[in-house]
């Protein structure tokens, strides 16, 4: 029995989570502001997590290949409106770049786009690798 209620509470529990993570700052632009503690936890979950996800860098390709995280797409924000039809609108968007000035760019054109899901990671790559998190190249 405890069993059952248990799941008939994830189940319902499962929109709220699936909607917005809710726990960064919301920005004047509609989209969120998280800290890297909160993606690197969804990142060690990878398919497990319970918000499905996807990460994008839309940082140059040279910054790419120097360090990104693990399962980042690249998408650099000059290009970014070319892959609009390549992000999945049913997923949490992460975006990230060096320190978060293009990540917010890219974040608001996401939202104007009518993009729902959006998240800028704090700090960019150099907040990623100050918490000691792990880049692949």
């Amino acid at each position: 029995m405890k069993r059952l209620l248990l799941s008939i509470a994830l189940i319902a529990a499962m929109p709220l989570m699936a909607t917005a993570c809710g726990i960064g700052e919301m920005s004047a632009d509609g989209y969120e502001n998280a800290p890297v503690s909160h993606v690197h936890e969804h990142v060690v979950m990878g398919d497990a997590s319970p918000i499905p996800f996807v990460v994008i860098d839309v940082r140059t390709v040279e910054e790419f290949k120097s360090g990104h995280i693990k399962g980042a797409r690249l998408m650099p924000v000059d290009v970014l409106e070319k892959h609009f039809a390549d992000i999945p609108r049913d997923k949490q968007v992460y975006v990230y770049c060096h320190s978060g000035k293009r990540s917010a760019k890219a974040a608001k054109m996401l939202i104007e786009h009518g993009f729902t899901r959006i998240e800028n990671i704090q700090g960019g790559i150099e907040a990623w690798k100050d918490a000691g998190y792990e880049v692949v190249h």
